[in-house]
């Protein structure tokens, strides 16, 4: 999230709008929102629903359950669910006229996009109009 913040002001130079979805509940949101001074959009899918409507989301097996138990990541308490779901990292870029202009999706919930990528293709667009 940290990352998103230290970009938005190239992002909303250019005409783009941040909106952020997570896995965690909304009370947790609010408190990293008030601790991260976040001011982009951050909404909460803590059911998952919007994940798995867009294929977006995975079961976590027991033993990946155990590695972010052992990092100190209780996946319960953060969402507020049993369900054990989270969603795979993705971004989208969207034009002006609602059509998906680039995605990016990865399986391995550790990789993100490097934001210096995100900030470059956001450029390009936007020049292109």
């Amino acid at each position: 999230m940290g990352q998103l913040q230290e970009i938005e002001p190239q992002l909303t130079h250019w005409g783009y709008q941040i909106i952020a979805v997570s896995a965690d509940k909304p009370e947790k949101l609010r408190e990293s929102m008030e601790r991260h001074s976040l001011h982009y959009l951050l909404l909460s899918d803590s059911k998952m629903s919007g994940a798995q409507a867009f294929g977006l989301a995975y079961r976590v097996n027991e033993k990946m359950l155990k590695e972010f138990q052992q990092e100190g990541v209780n996946l319960e308490e953060a969402s507020g669910e049993e369900h054990h779901i989270l969603p795979v990292p993705a971004v989208f870029i969207l034009g002006q006229d609602g059509r998906i202009k680039l995605e990016y999706i990865n399986p391995d919930h550790k990789m993100r996009l490097d934001p210096k990528i995100l900030v470059a293709v956001t450029e390009i667009y936007a020049r292109e109009g």
